[in-house]
């Protein structure tokens, strides 16, 4: 009996062997979309703004500048504009030295003219709480859950009272170059029907900022981004997170990803893919001693 089950495994091995044939997958190219790229903060820092034309998913090399378009953005509130103008593969404005162009609870409009037609989005600028301190432990492999030796950080925030917030965390590696994780957050928790009012960001999220497959090592630095959004613009978010991150057999099914831009023009022909959106910033970092 043990020897007819060995040869019945060989059998299925040989056989499943034997089909690993190569495929030469054709891909439909698509239709190619200007893509918008906005994301202005409260920073005291030059903003930018990206729009790039679609390429198929299996062209290399980054995706072209769009450079003929015209990106404004008007502080609705204030009722202040700032064109911005096309420099460096990128459409750009500096305020100057100290200055910043987001407040919070203010109404921003993007406005891109492009072949001809007029594209808008609306976002508010909200609130965000600071981050009081970043900590850090170290773990041998066999404490470690994912058996990597290293120091593992977590961030330490309160959600602002009284009010529903949505928060992006985002975290890096000695700069901003070097992107870690990714999480997302309502009033410090992940959804809406648990999360508590003004209080602490729960431990699985303030965790959520140390790559387990390669922990902090002594004198690497690290950097917690801490970004207010809006409702809509957490949806997007998480979509977009969804649409990235493998999910293995229960992978979620890959859909188009929604943009808020719209055109002006009823009968428009064209139509910008992305997303505008604003954010207040909370930045801290901690070098591992």
């Amino acid at each position: 009996m043990q020897k007819l089950s060995l040869l019945i495994l060989f059998t299925i091995i040989t056989v499943l062997s034997a089909c690993e044939d190569a495929i030469d997958l054709k891909v439909d190219q698509g239709q190619s979309y200007p893509v918008v790229d906005a994301w202005i903060t409260d920073e005291a820092i030059p903003q930018k703004i990206v729009l790039t034309q679609s390429v198929a998913y299996t062209t290399p090399g980054k995706a072209p500048a769009i450079s003929d378009a015209t990106v404004t953005l008007y502080d609705v509130t204030a009722g202040k504009t700032y064109p911005f103008a096309f420099q460096d593969n990128a459409y750009r404005y500096d305020a100057g030295a100290g200055q910043a162009i987001g407040v919070v609870n203010h109404v921003y409009k993007l406005s891109i003219t492009y072949k001809g037609e007029i594209f808008e989005a609306y976002d508010t600028l909200k609130r965000v709480p600071p981050i009081d301190s970043i900590s850090y432990e170290f773990k041998t492999k066999e404490e470690s859950v994912s058996n990597k030796e290293g120091y593992y950080a977590k961030f330490h925030a309160t959600d602002l009272p009284n009010g529903m917030d949505y928060y992006w965390i985002r975290s890096y590696r000695n700069n901003l170059t070097q992107r870690l994780e990714d999480g997302f957050s309502v009033n410090g928790s992940y959804d809406e029907d648990i999360a508590i009012d003004g209080g602490k960001f729960i431990l699985p999220i303030a965790e959520n900022i140390t790559d387990y497959l390669k922990p902090f090592q002594k004198d690497e630095t690290v950097i917690v981004r801490l970004m207010s959004v809006t409702k809509g613009t957490h949806q997007f978010l998480v979509q977009v997170n969804e649409q990235m991150t493998p999910g293995g057999l229960f992978a979620k099914v890959l859909e188009n990803v929604k943009s808020n831009l719209r055109n002006t023009e009823k009968d428009g022909k064209y139509r910008l893919l992305g997303w505008f959106a604003t954010s207040g910033v909370s930045q801290s970092e901690k070098i591992v001693k």
